[in-house]
């Protein structure tokens, strides 16, 4: 939970303090003591166990910082710097003090507005004593980011600490995030940090063997990791927090514990409190050893004495604050586009700037990256900020996005001026495929002064699959929506000229309430469900037929992180009264738009079923207006014993059946046992993030109504006014993909590639050009590597590969890079990341870590 600290059985709360501290030194500005307290606790005579002085404490000075949160971005720059300038303040009194902080882009922002302040730091740090932590650019939510974005963090982070201060972090450190994904372990590790600090989920919300223990990634790796018990805020005296974790943690493995101390949330730091206490207690011979130390410090002791026979925890870390998953759909669903559109930017980018003498626009893309960033902190991403922010990360999202799109495109007008398009009496469309294997897509582009009685080809003249549609405006200008298929990262000039266009045989058909083609049969309700009638496998897909896709609607009382809620389960109703219309009738794809209705809600979906496709997408429209509700999709799968995979940042995880909310990544699949086969279900989207599981009942959180920043246990009042989340009309998008066997069968990581970084298309004019019609720039071999990343490294102009294994198998992979005139082979173990490095001046290719050496 936030920014209240629970006691395990849930029924008392200990105040987490904000600025005002009995004794405290906070922002510099000492504060006057409260309520008549009489110096400190430490000073009076403890109890302390016989056994006290063989326990060791490295007391942790620090101050935890939201730079956004119950207050802007703004402020939060002013909290880094006054609390900044407290801990130096503290330094210069006690010459044993030290101060623990995380987060490059508080460097960055101290060296923009205080030098100064800077070089003070750094000297610090070059003594031991300042400590910088976490080596990320923000402490971020840790299960929303994508894998990229993840390895983004720490590529920034790490290498502007270094350039700002002379060092970089060894320690990953996100004690406030809610829960921590599968992958993280692998990323981190590579990034140059083997020891990892959380807090979040509690003992309560998971049990794990040890607070110190090993964690196992999901491809193997394995992190020294350490869960801060009580709390990481403490601004008076130290005394009852060591004396918590000394009579709380007798049966864990070791003997050495860090305690944290300092104001913190809105900033703070150790106050004068904290530290006369850590003195006394330093001078009490009966109780544990104590002393002024740092995260370093902590693992430096732990990895030189002893066996380091620790526990292992193989398993991702949840969970806390379920809600947070869903909470402010638009921030989510701004995460995603920015992400996807800033990785195919530098894509683009790349082969411009390799294969067409292009400069590479690394400035532009590192403050886009950064911004992105910056919006994944845990209180930003999560949904849990108010509402000003919300609009500010808006902003940021626009911002990022408007960078992405015009690199992408300006990348892209270079590339089509190579190709020639001479025929006046035609008109050219270039398409480009960002993904390093060859994709089947089917595309869409409003021309002006086009009729039906057009061809579609490509650049051999080979008739292509369309349908004309009216144009997206009022005008004379009609859309073409064409098949074809596009080289590995790579492209394809297409042609519309007058002439007879290709009679598709297996046409898509579209009547009444049905969709069908040659593989599935499509059904709507009366209600608005869908059924999905799998010819290959000659069943339904869901239990019961038109049940699929049911949008349910859930009272859901709790407050915006949903503190202390495992599963959304209370069923108050479900949307229904459908209007079904036909949209489109083929014959490349047809439409059927279902608009359905619940309290003062609309939802609008427009389901697509084309050609030769086992796929179904929908377009959705939700206009939202419910409170203290919420909204699931749900997806019964007609299977026996079913498994149920979740994609997780650069990897994925199976979970129980059990109903309890889940993070997610792009996908969910749930697979399990139809008669003598293996058969399932996987549906992807590009805005969403939570899931659940309860047997065969698959379902995708839609939305969430709690009013910004509700905090337990602050109780609603129904007369007052609140503001609240989610609230009118959002968009998002939907795939589902049934299967035979597993989702592997299929290729489900590529799929969601494809579907959230759908092929480019570009106009071209009448121009000449010596480029080929058609090309493939790179290419991979296996099925289960993605080349998720290809951009300009951040030292030299060398350009940077980033792949990753997606099945879990090992494999022997090669990759091809005619743009450079190379090739790579190698081994990938299970869900490896593997980074190379392409020298542009030697001409070799390295394995390197993901900073890039």
């Amino acid at each position: 939970m936030k920014k209240e600290k629970r006691s395990e059985k849930g029924n008392s709360i200990s105040r987490r303090t904000f600025i005002n501290h009995s004794s405290a030194v906070v922002a510099g500005i000492a504060l006057a003591p409260a309520h008549g307290f009489l110096a400190t606790d430490a000073q009076q005579t403890a109890a302390w166990p016989a056994d006290a002085g063989k326990f060791r404490f490295h007391m942790i000075g620090q101050a935890h910082i939201d730079p956004v949160w119950l207050w802007p971005w703004s402020e939060g720059v002013s909290v880094v710097h006054s609390t900044f300038r407290s801990a130096l303040d503290r330094m210069n009194e006690n010459p044993d003090f030290c101060f623990t902080s995380s987060s490059a882009q508080f460097y960055e922002w101290v060296a923009q507005n205080d030098p100064s302040m800077l070089e003070e730091i750094r000297k610090r740090i070059d003594e031991g004593r300042w400590n910088i932590t976490g080596g990320w650019w923000i402490e971020p939510d840790m299960n929303i980011p994508s894998g990229e974005a993840m390895v983004r963090q720490g590529l920034y982070g790490q290498l502007t600490l270094e350039r700002l201060t002379g060092h970089r972090a060894t320690v990953a450190y996100c004690p406030d995030s809610f829960g921590h994904a599968n992958t993280v372990p692998q990323i981190l590790k590579l990034q140059g940090m083997e020891n990892y600090i959380f807090m979040r989920p509690a003992p309560k919300e998971k049990t794990i063997p040890a607070d110190l223990f090993w964690w196992e990634g999901a491809d193997g790796t394995r992190i020294l990791t350490y869960r801060i018990q009580i709390s990481y805020n403490d601004s008076r005296s130290v005394k009852n927090r060591v004396e918590q974790i000394l009579t709380q943690n007798r049966d864990q493995p070791m003997q050495s514990f860090m305690a944290y101390y300092g104001a913190g949330d809105h900033g703070g730091g150790a106050t004068k409190e904290n530290i006369q206490s850590i003195e006394e207690l330093r001078a009490d011979r009966k109780a544990p050893e104590v002393f002024f130390s740092t995260t370093d410090r902590y693992f430096r002791e732990i990895r030189t004495k002893g066996s380091l026979n620790y526990p292992v925890v193989a398993d991702d870390l949840q969970h806390h604050a379920v809600g947070c998953y869903t909470a402010e759909s638009e921030i989510k669903k701004g995460n995603r586009q920015s992400e996807a559109a800033l990785v195919t930017a530098e894509k683009l980018a790349s082969v411009a700037f390799a294969a067409l003498g292009s400069s590479y626009p690394m400035a532009e893309l590192t403050a886009a990256w950064k911004k992105v960033l910056f919006l994944q902190f845990h209180d930003s991403l999560a949904g849990t900020s108010l509402p000003e922010h919300s609009q500010s990360a808006k902003e940021g999202y626009g911002h990022a996005l408007d960078i992405a799109h015009t690199i992408a495109y300006m990348s892209l007008q270079k590339l089509e001026w190579q190709v020639a398009s001479e025929d006046p009496a035609s008109q050219y469309l270039l398409v480009f495929n960002p993904h390093a294997w060859e994709v089947n897509s089917q595309l869409e582009y409003d021309l002006n002064g086009m009729q039906d009685t057009t061809r579609v080809e490509d650049e051999n003249g080979n008739s292509l699959p369309h349908q004309w549609n009216p144009g997206s405006t009022e005008t004379n200008r009609k859309r073409v929506v064409f098949a074809t298929t596009i080289p590995p990262f790579g492209y394809r000039q297409i042609r519309i000229r007058k002439g007879d266009p290709l009679q598709l045989k297996n046409a898509v058909r579209a009547e009444k309430n049905t969709l069908e083609n040659d593989f599935l049969r499509v059904t709507f309700s009366n209600d608005g469900n869908i059924g999905i009638f799998d010819k290959e496998a000659g069943k339904e897909v869901f239990v019961g037929g038109t049940t699929g896709c049911r949008a349910v609607v859930i009272d859901d009382k709790s407050d915006t992180w949903s503190h202390d809620v495992k599963t959304f389960a209370d069923e108050i109703g479900s949307f229904s009264k459908a209007k079904i219309k036909i949209i489109e009738k083929g014959p490349l794809r047809a439409v059927i738009r279902v608009i359905s209705a619940y309290g003062d809600s609309e939802l609008g979906i427009d389901w697509i079923l084309s050609s030769g496709s086992r796929l179904l997408e929908a377009r959705v429209t939700l206009d939202w207006h419910e409170k203290l509700k919420m909204i699931k999709f749900s997806f019964p799968v007609d299977v026996e014993a079913p498994t149920a995979t979740y994609e997780s940042p650069y990897g994925n995880i199976i979970r129980e059946t059990n109903g309890n909310e889940d993070p997610g990544q792009r996908w969910i699949d749930l697979t399990g046992t139809r008669g003598s086969g293996v058969y399932g279900l996987t549906v992807l989207n590009d805005a969403k993030y939570g899931y659940s599981v309860n047997g065969n009942d698959m379902r995708i959180s839609i939305v969430r109504s709690s009013p910004f920043a509700h905090h337990v246990p602050k109780v609603l009042d129904p007369e007052s006014e609140h503001i609240w989340m989610d609230q009118g009309i959002q968009t998002f998008r939907l795939l589902l993909a049934p299967h035979a066997g597993t989702w592997h069968e299929i290729n489900v990581p590529r799929l969601s590639e494809e579907f959230i970084s759908p092929s480019l298309v570009i106009y071209q004019g009448i121009h000449k050009g010596g480029m080929p019609k058609s090309g493939s720039f790179l290419s991979v071999n296996s099925l289960n590597v993605i080349i998720t990343c290809v951009k300009q490294a951040e030292n030299g102009e060398d350009l940077i590969f980033r792949c990753v294994e997606t099945f879990g198998k090992p494999v022997f992979t090669s990759i091809s890079l005619p743009f450079v005139n190379k090739g790579w082979t190698g081994d990938f173990g299970p869900y490896e990341i593997k980074t190379l490095r392409y020298f542009r001046k030697s001409g070799g290719i390295k394995v390197v870590n993901l900073l890039e050496e």
